[in-house]
């Protein structure tokens, strides 16, 4: 999600592309040391306490779980595009 993100950034500006990786890479990376203190994700279609956010540039977020000391982060979106029925 991420790649095609970045992909559509890059045939307008390269560096924003390049900005928005690092700061993808760098928020996940904050993960490691914080994994716990990003709020949940509740929603009518989401299962309650699976999921958490953390926001990252302007708008985007990550959307993870957290398993056994492991964060396997499973979707990145943009809140530019109908995603609000996700957080209320």
């Amino acid at each position: 999600m991420l790649v095609s993100h970045a992909a559509f950034l890059a045939q307008v500006n390269i560096e924003a592309a390049e900005g928005l990786a690092d700061e993808f890479e760098r928020t996940a990376g904050s993960l490691e040391t914080m994994t716990l203190h990003c709020p949940w994700l509740f929603g009518d279609y989401i299962p309650v306490h699976k999921y958490r956010y953390i926001l990252f540039e302007k708008h985007y977020a990550i959307l993870y779980q957290a398993v056994d000391d492991i964060v396997y982060a499973d979707y990145v979106i943009d809140f530019r595009q109908e995603y609000g029925w996700l957080f209320r």
